[in-house]
């Protein structure tokens, strides 16, 4: 593949050294907007997209109206998500969206909805911890947003997630904690007076992320439509 990595922090330099080792190719390297017209449908065949929020949707709208697969890993921006699947339709896409690219923690992620699944209607109080690195700018991640909106729609006496430990059984509390050089840990539970539940999934190393990115790419590259890490694993 002839890949355009779009933002170059600590995942883009693993994606790049594990593409590379895969044998593909590293066409671009855009560290800023203005660079965007350097890659084409011409000259890429997939963009990886892992930037800031604030400079994700116009970094994925420009690869949709250009006719470049893209998949994205920032996170933070889930308000305008709709706004790109809605263009992605439009321009007859190809466009992956994901909270987190480990194969284990989307794993994970149905082993959540399962358990919320069966602890419904049971007198147990659903909390979620995430760790990360103190470089990390969104809080909570999102990846604890996606285990709690697991975790809501099975469970409707819930309606909603505060980024802190809750009191209120209404609302899920996401405790988030910043400490140097944590690849990422999410920690689901679930207590009663009586007994405690936990599920976690640990990340040792970030490579874990790139090696699941340069999977996904592989797999989407040649596809048209809108795609989840769901898609992906339940298709391997």
């Amino acid at each position: 593949m002839k890949i355009a990595l779009i933002g170059y922090g600590k995942m883009g330099k693993a994606i790049e050294q594990l593409a590379l080792q895969s044998g593909h190719s590293i066409i671009a390297i855009i560290k800023s907007q203005q660079d965007l017209n350097l890659i084409s449908d011409s000259n890429v065949d997939i963009a990886i997209e892992f930037t800031q929020p604030e400079s994700a949707v116009e970094n994925i709208t420009y690869c949709l109206n250009a006719g470049i697969p893209v998949i994205s890993g920032t996170t933070g921006w889930n308000n305008d998500l709709g706004k790109i699947q809605d263009l992605c339709n439009k321009k007859n896409g190809t466009f992956l969206y994901a909270s987190n690219f480990s194969v284990g923690v989307n794993l994970f992620f149905e082993m959540n909805k399962w358990l919320a699944h069966k602890m419904a209607h049971l007198a147990f109080t659903p909390a979620l911890k995430e760790i990360h690195h103190t470089e990390k700018k969104d809080s909570p991640s999102g990846t604890a947003i996606t285990l709690a909106e697991g975790i809501i729609s099975s469970k409707p006496s819930i309606s909603s997630w505060i980024n802190e430990q809750s009191t209120d059984h209404k609302k899920l509390g996401i405790v988030s904690e910043r400490i140097p050089n944590v690849p990422g840990t999410h920690t689901v539970s679930y207590s009663s007076p009586l007994e405690s539940i936990e599920i976690t999934h640990t990340a040792h190393d970030r490579n874990v992320f790139a090696e699941g990115v340069i999977k996904v790419a592989e797999w989407i590259h040649t596809k048209k439509g809108i795609f989840t890490m769901s898609d992906f694993i339940n298709d391997n």
